[in-house]
């Protein structure tokens, strides 16, 4: 199994082609971002990717922004997604990461929306990969235990920095079991939480250590699962972002570290980890025959 790192364009609003050197800079693989709002930006971008050879993860994101609207029904959160697939199928994305639903709904609306939404991208022939967000569907680690035993065939995207914020702890207690949800990750996006905060001010530092490595062994047991479920590549995407998310200085609002510096320790610095946890699966492996 290989890693496939890919950059965010969440606080990067230059054109895609002008982004294309810094990915190749800090090898990474591709770009991860939203679906275009029209076919035609759509076609522009998926030129750019057919050119550079990039491959592409959507991300379809229903029902209003990152907060969607509080009335927005189910059946309203699906025709959103059925129209920005309609869009993604132009470009021929590797799979659609879903930033769908609402977190007030119950598990029943939930798991409802998460089957009705595999139903719309198995017509596209798209697969859609659901993300834990705050604010959406899966928003909590519990709920989302309860939500994926009534979606047998779906998949998901992992990003624990915000059911760290939601417990307001590092979920790694001895009851904190969370092997359901992994054997069902697709995806990784890649940001390190804490108690307080979806993004720490910067990864590398040593007082955010055991938050590090909470996300870092929670992501090995993905690798773990996904190897055992056959996946020759396994997806990435460090996901530090603006919008509240990146601190910032009193009074001046001045940011303590910059966005793409802070997606290239992760990206690189995960690099290094997944090759370090294949040489110790390999020892392991040797030393059980």
């Amino acid at each position: 199994m290989r890693l496939s790192v890919f950059k965010t364009l969440w606080g990067d609003q230059r054109p895609w082609e002008d982004i294309v050197p810094d990915i190749r800079a800090a090898a990474f693989d591709g770009i991860e971002a939203r679906i275009p709002e029209t076919v035609a930006e759509a076609q522009n971008k998926v030129a750019v990717l057919r050119r550079e050879n990039l491959p592409f993860i959507a991300i379809a994101m229903t029902g209003g922004g990152v907060i969607p609207r509080q009335a927005a029904s189910v059946a309203d959160h699906l025709n959103d997604l059925e129209t920005a697939l309609q869009r993604a199928a132009v470009m021929e994305p590797r799979f659609v990461n879903v930033l769908g639903g609402n977190d007030r709904w119950s598990t029943v609306q939930q798991a409802d929306f998460i089957n009705q939404a595999q139903t719309l991208s198995g017509r596209f022939g798209l697969l859609c990969s659901f993300e834990t967000h705050r604010s959406r569907i899966l928003s909590s680690p519990w709920i989302t235990l309860d939500v994926i035993r009534q979606c047998p065939d779906a998949v998901f995207t992992t990003d624990i920095s915000h059911w760290v914020v939601t417990c307001e702890r590092l979920p790694d207690d001895p009851l904190d079991d969370f092997s359901a949800f992994i054997e069902r990750v697709h995806h990784i996006q890649a940001r390190i939480g804490y108690d307080q905060g979806p993004q720490v001010p910067h990864p590398a530092a040593p007082e955010y250590r055991n938050a590090l490595l909470f996300h870092q062994q929670f992501w090995e047991k993905v690798w773990a699962s996904q190897r055992t479920r056959g996946y020759e590549v396994t997806t990435l995407t460090p996901e530090c972002g603006p919008d509240g998310y990146l601190h910032t200085l009193p009074f001046t609002n001045a940011p303590v570290a910059d966005l793409w510096e802070l997606n290239q320790w992760i990206g690189h610095n995960e690099r290094r980890h997944f090759a370090s946890w294949q040489q110790r699966a390999v020892i392991s492996t040797s030393e059980g025959i």
